[in-house]
């Protein structure tokens, strides 16, 4: 009978020691299945930004107030055209999101940042439209890792989408 206890001690005690570990996994595994699911949120966010944008007639891309745009931001963060629904991630807000175009350059066909003049991007100077619309968060969407027993930091993601410009 003593032997029987001493196992059924053994087990209970192994069973202690090993618990730590496995809800270490467990919520590490939650906390992976968050950053992804928050990755893959913002980059859905900011191509909607950039399909938006890019597929509009009128856009003045060198003019960061311009309502197409701010819209775009709008409807792509809050749901809605305007400030007023809720954000669907926290903490991204519409000035977080930078819209910059891309245009192949034609000496050495690599993208490069189209400018905003007459000989570049600017279509209210007459200058001819960008290759690609290029969306990205400004500095980054900070996140924080929640896992019991690891010390916590803060890191950012940053997802960057291009769209090719009047595509839909």
């Amino acid at each position: 009978m003593t032997h029987r206890r001493r196992q059924r001690g053994n087990t209970l005690m192994e069973s202690m020691l090993f618990l730590p570990i496995l809800l270490m996994l467990l919520f590490g595994m939650v906390e992976l299945a968050r950053i992804t699911w928050t990755y893959f949120t913002l980059q859905k966010i900011l191509y909607a930004v950039g399909r938006y944008a890019a597929t509009q007639p009128a856009v003045n891309f060198c003019d960061e107030a311009d309502p197409i745009l701010t819209d775009a931001k709008n409807l792509a963060t809050r749901g809605v055209g305007d400030a007023a629904g809720e954000l669907q991630l926290a903490s991204l807000t519409p000035d977080l999101i930078s819209v910059r175009l891309e245009r192949v350059q034609t000496d050495n066909a690599a993208l490069g940042d189209c400018e905003c003049s007459a000989s570049g991007c600017d279509n209210a100077q007459g200058g001819r439209g960008p290759d690609f619309v290029v969306v990205s968060v400004t500095d980054g969407y900070s996140m924080r890792t929640n896992i019991p027993f690891v010390p916590s930091d803060t890191f950012l993601l940053r997802p960057v989408v291009r769209v090719p410009y009047g595509a839909l």
